[in-house]
């Protein structure tokens, strides 16, 4: 507290030096945060992994010269990209994460990083769901058709595809879920980990 006297001769208030105090953060703070990007890092590497595999599974559906191929379709060609698209970023935000629990520092500024995470996760989430629901109505238009009954392979392959591309969906879902705790942390509480 300043005192009374600085004032009554005129003079000004000496500023305060402010003490800064260290940021203390107990073990189990420290275990849980641990835990928190653990648990971030395992749905990332699953959806890596599902997203990964079911453009893999796509693209290497052929059968021959006489089978359909899925670049003849504009949905199949849709599945390819997204997954392809979601396997790549997810690859990314797996280097992130192995960055952020071993420095326990964010690649990019924390602000940054905290919008970037939920706002990709966001996106890339919704382009695999839509990427999933064009690809399961053509699936389901060709096993109406003779294309399915002369290659079944073909179809069968195609629909595991779209199946693991849920699956990367599903995951990239739950990763979102925890990246927009931490934007909530982060808007509450100035950082992205309630502790």
């Amino acid at each position: 507290m300043r005192s009374p006297q600085s004032h009554r001769n005129g003079d000004a208030p000496s500023p305060q030096p402010r003490i800064q105090t260290p940021h203390f953060q107990s073990t189990i703070a420290v275990q849980k945060l641990r835990r928190f990007n653990t648990l971030i890092l395992v749905f990332r590497v699953a959806a890596f992994c599902f997203s990964l595999a079911a453009s893999i599974f796509m693209i290497t559906n052929s059968r021959g010269s006489n089978s359909p191929h899925w670049y003849n379709f504009d949905a199949f060609r849709f599945v390819v990209a997204a997954n392809a698209i979601v396997a790549v970023y997810s690859l990314f935000e797996m280097v992130a994460s192995v960055w952020e629990i071993s420095r326990g520092t964010t690649v990019l500024p924390e602000i940054l990083q905290v919008w970037f995470d939920f706002g990709h996760d966001q996106v890339f989430a919704y382009l695999l769901l839509s990427a999933g629901s064009t690809g399961t109505e053509l699936a389901r238009t060709l096993r109406g058709r003779e294309t399915c009954t002369a290659n079944d392979g073909f179809c069968l392959q195609s629909e595991i595809a779209i199946a693991l591309g849920f699956a990367g969906f599903l995951f990239l879902g739950l990763s979102s879920l925890l990246s927009g705790f931490r934007v909530v942390c982060f808007v509450i509480k100035g950082s992205r980990f309630h502790l």
